[in-house]
């Protein structure tokens, strides 16, 4: 029968050896210095005794003043002392008097705990956020939202542990936090969540559905167009916000293309054409997963050879701040919209509802003004059909309305002549 002390002192020799305790047990001393205890044991299965070993793990000194604490998380890493080690082997010959072997049965329970671990919200989360066919910025963006709102609340639960409470919690939480935008948004987001852990076995109803309508609806989610007034006092504004240029060109980017801003901001100067003036969005940047031709008016290519000065070497036309392999995030849109006083009336988003207004006022072909908002013909028949890019067409509007802008944020009081829409 073994004691500590001949397992602490025992050296290591050329030849791997053995320091035999009882019932089995013994402790393994190899050339590399490393003491493994090791279980041997014999079982019978149909009938045939075959002799087995079972590795406990290795052997470890408990050092003075060790918590139990910091024991059991020495012995989950695999570190045993002597009576630590009886203890295991102890529980191995139990299962080996009811015909389990003890490696069989350790392998079953750590397939056991990563299947356990799989279904809970945060795995769950990750899984259906990976199967979304969006661009990464939009998958980072949302995959910030869960970190910040909802996992710390239900992301370590089973799904089918979350109940309408815990839901109501999060939402509850959020509105207060962050407002009711981000409430709507992580409702939507658990919502499909729940979906994809039903239709997986991993949940057995959507808790998010008894509590859908406990918040008040997001009355902040649509912004009006701004009139032609408010258009030229926030243009002038943005002339005036010289704390970022490259947040300031995004903007100007925005309002001179009608693009979204998640495809501004991820701009990449293989896309564009400042010589042809045309910027060629690929497909997977792109909503409709198509690519979007989009003219440049004579003041956008302006606003991008200004930034090629100073971005023209990197990958990307605004490149992030701290990793200039990354694209900018929309956070820096956000906060110039706040620090200007816009941030409650206006969002980087409503400049497409607002161009789409007043290029509709000015007379121009519904059919161009939908092509160059990227928007999909809702007409499956005619969609068939008009494969037309309306380019010249859209170049002509574009170019009108950029010297539109200019006028209004000189502060002319002019109204937009009505186009002949061809």
């Amino acid at each position: 029968m073994l004691t500590d002390s001949q397992c602490r002192s025992a050296k290591c020799k050329d030849k791997p050896y053995k320091l035999t305790d009882t019932n089995g047990l013994y402790l393994e001393v190899k050339p590399n210095g490393v003491k493994a205890w090791r279980y041997r044991f014999k079982l019978t299965k149909a009938g045939e005794t075959k002799e087995n070993l079972f590795a406990i793990g290795e052997y470890a000194s408990a050092p003075p003043g060790e918590t139990a604490e910091e024991a059991k998380a020495r012995s989950a890493g695999g570190r045993f002392t002597l009576a630590e080690a009886r203890d295991e082997r102890n529980k191995a010959r139990a299962l080996v008097k009811q015909g389990i072997n003890p490696a069989h049965h350790r392998q079953f329970g750590r397939l056991k705990r990563e299947q356990e671990n799989a279904t809970t919200f945060e795995a769950i989360a990750r899984e259906w956020l990976a199967l979304r066919d969006w661009e990464e910025v939009t998958k980072t963006r949302r995959l910030d939202m869960l970190q910040r709102v909802v996992f710390p609340k239900i992301g370590l639960l089973p799904a089918k542990q979350v109940t309408p409470a815990h839901v109501l919690d999060v939402l509850k939480t959020a509105l207060k936090k962050n407002g009711p935008s981000v409430a709507a948004e992580a409702k939507r987001t658990m919502s499909a969540v729940f979906e994809l852990a039903v239709s997986t076995l991993r949940a057995e109803s959507d808790p998010v559905y008894p509590v859908r309508k406990a918040l008040p609806a997001n009355k902040t989610q649509h912004k009006r167009p701004l009139t032609s007034e408010e258009i030229g006092q926030l243009l002038r504004q943005l002339d005036g916000y010289d704390r970022n240029f490259q947040t300031v060109s995004v903007f100007r980017l925005m309002w001179l293309t009608l693009c979204r801003p998640n495809e501004a901001i991820g701009a990449k100067w293989k896309e564009i054409d400042l010589e042809h003036a045309v910027w060629r969005i690929p497909p997977e940047r792109m909503k409709k997963r198509k690519e979007h031709v989009v003219p440049l008016p004579r003041q956008a290519v302006e606003v991008l050879r200004a930034m090629r000065g100073l971005t023209g070497g990197q990958v990307h036309v605004f490149p992030h701040r701290d990793d200039r392999a990354k694209p900018m995030t929309d956070a820096s849109l956000r906060q110039a919209l706040n620090q200007l006083g816009w941030g409650g009336k206006y969002s980087p988003h409503a400049t497409r509802t607002t161009g789409s207004t007043r290029l509709n006022e000015m007379g121009f072909s519904p059919d161009w003004i939908e092509r160059q908002l990227a928007h999909a013909e809702p007409n499956a028949v005619r969609r068939r059909y008009n494969h037309a890019d309306y380019l010249a067409d859209r170049s002509k509007m574009m170019q009108h309305r950029a010297d539109m802008l200019d006028a209004w944020k000189a502060g002319a009081k002019v109204l937009p002549l009505r186009a002949s829409a061809g």
